[in-house]
């Protein structure tokens, strides 16, 4: 049997998935909240920050070393004061350091 198998784009594929749009979903917020706060981050440290997962009003945030998690810790009122301004009801903000593999 000969079967012929309809090629999808990965947006097309998910937009039509409810699991996949909601991840894609999740990871765009995720985004656009480091989008509003990169230019509070110090120029040197910004290629260590990315984006975390957010759900209600926790946001993680992902950096590669413990002295960039540390300046960020002093940082963390701004950024929480940025996002409330943009309209994110973010009250925790979790900084976590990515292990290099």
């Amino acid at each position: 049997m000969n079967r012929r198998f309809n090629a999808v784009s990965v947006f097309q594929a998910t937009e039509e998935s409810p699991t996949l749009a909601s991840l894609a979903a999740r990871a765009r917020d995720a985004a656009e909240r480091l989008a509003a706060i990169v230019d509070l981050i110090p120029a040197e440290l910004r290629q260590s920050v990315k984006a975390g997962p957010a759900e209600d009003d926790v946001w993680c945030v992902l950096v590669t070393g413990n002295a960039a998690a540390a300046k960020l810790r002093q940082l963390t009122p701004t950024f929480l004061s940025r996002l409330k301004s943009r309209g994110w009801h973010v009250t925790t903000l979790r900084i976590k350091i990515q292990t290099r593999s």
